[in-house]
């Protein structure tokens, strides 16, 4: 087979299929000894020295020129004034996507439970907020307002009382669009902190920043390597990789428009991974020169070609039934059904952290205005986790209620089982309630 030079182009037929896929999709995000040591050495400082090490370091790597607490801090006039300078057509949008999003996370919510057992016992589940959260939003040349959304209006949903914010402003450089996203999404204050100095003020405090109960939102290998650190002393979503998209196509779809959706991955990162998998050859060869046609007209063309070019790929299968058994393997962040009646694959996809059903959804929509979250498990790690939720922002609490009788009743079983653990004050805890 000839080799490509722009995507990869595998067969499931060929010999070196499984050796190759499982190379092109190995992501291991680990931090080495140098980045290790130096997040430690951060948060062991902002543990220390507070308000003047975050500052400091932030001085030092984003290259600002904070001299007191207060120019870190936005307040909710700032945050309002941000939204007030938008377009109205950009402020419209943006409140397009606060709405739908909370509507959508608002199904998630679950209720108290109670019951009373046939014993008399009354047994339930109490679920509750967390009292603060943190969000963490990358600065930079791609300003993630749509994460302040899916972060902050899920938290609120979830009856989260405070959220505050880190978002670094390298340079000075500050994004209206986030921070409006901010006003309308309900986060109470945002600090123009990044990196792991942002992340330990969040987990432990300092005199202006306050210590939060979790912490959510990407960043990079230093923010990921700090939230692995202070696990523990706060609640974390996830450690993320790359973004990735993996598209299914029956070979009927527009090709420009699935060069378009493997490009909105691609453009994200260079290490962000984008696949197409079809049955059909003509098919694949008509999005590969799609892919040449259209690529240098990216305004990010070089982070989308360097993606495409080390983890791409257009992958030919036997039919779509094989294509399903990629998907499990693969357990993709975004995954899009660009086929005729996608509902009918749905009972063989397992694992897969949204999926865009028919040629219609693009990933896109869902990055933005859908509703569902586009916090996603990537890695692979849809094989055992779920999207960002209400539930990630509230915990359960157990409750149990024995009268005299039951508390009897029970005990004459608690006791045996202590007794046999060798917990002998279990035993007599229990068996003291007992009546005779």
């Amino acid at each position: 087979m000839k080799e490509q030079t722009l995507i990869h182009r595998l067969d499931t037929r060929d010999a070196d299929f499984d050796q190759r896929l499982a190379t092109l999709t190995a992501w291991e995000g680990v931090s080495d000894a140098g980045v290790n040591d130096a997040v430690q050495k951060i948060i062991a400082d902002v543990r220390t020295r507070g308000d003047i090490a975050v500052m400091e370091y932030t001085n030092r790597f984003d290259r600002t020129d904070f001299s007191a607490p207060a120019d870190m801090v936005l307040g909710p006039d700032a945050l309002r004034a941000a939204n007030e300078r938008l377009s109205a057509p950009l402020q419209k949008a943006l409140q397009v996507s606060v709405d739908r999003v909370r509507e959508f996370h608002q199904h998630q919510r679950q209720d108290n439970w109670q019951f009373t057992d046939a014993g008399g016992t009354t047994l339930g589940q109490r679920v509750s907020p967390v009292d603060r959260v943190g969000l963490y939003v990358p600065g930079g040349t791609a300003p993630l307002a749509s994460s302040v959304v899916m972060t902050a209006v899920t938290a609120r949903v979830a009856g989260v009382p405070e959220v505050v914010m880190a978002h670094p402003t390298p340079d000075g450089q500050i994004h209206d669009l986030v921070l409006a996203a901010a006003w309308q999404s309900g986060v109470d204050q945002v600090f123009t902190v990044g990196g792991a100095q942002a992340i330990a003020a969040l987990a432990y405090g300092t005199e202006t920043i306050p210590a939060v109960d979790k912490i959510v939102g990407p960043g990079n290998i230093y923010v990921a390597t700090a939230k692995r650190y202070v696990f523990g002393q706060v609640g974390i979503d996830m450690i993320a990789g790359p973004s990735e998209i993996l598209v299914v196509c029956d070979g009927q779809t527009d090709p420009d428009w699935v060069a378009m959706d493997l490009f909105s991955q691609a453009e994200h990162d260079p290490d962000a991974q984008a696949i197409l998998i079809s049955p059909d050859a003509e098919f694949l060869g008509a999005v590969e020169a799609a892919i040449s046609r259209l690529l240098p007209s990216l305004e990010r063309e070089a982070i989308a070609r360097q993606s495409l070019t080390d983890r791409g790929a257009l992958i030919q299968v036997r039919d779509l039934t094989e294509a399903m058994t990629l998907v499990n393997r693969i357990a993709p962040e975004h995954l899009e059904l660009s086929v005729e009646n996608p509902e009918q694959y749905l009972d063989q996809i397992r694992h897969a952290g949204a999926i865009f059903m028919g040629r219609y959804t693009s990933e896109a929509l869902g990055d933005y205005v859908a509703g569902p979250n586009h916090v996603l498990p990537t890695s692979g790690t849809a094989r055992f986790s779920s999207p960002l939720g209400v539930y990630d922002f509230q915990k359960k609490t157990s409750i149990i209620h024995c009268t005299a009788q039951s508390a009897s009743e029970l005990g004459r079983s608690a006791g045996p089982l202590a007794r046999g653990e060798q917990l002998t004050a279990h035993a007599r805890s229990a068996e003291l309630r007992i009546k005779d």
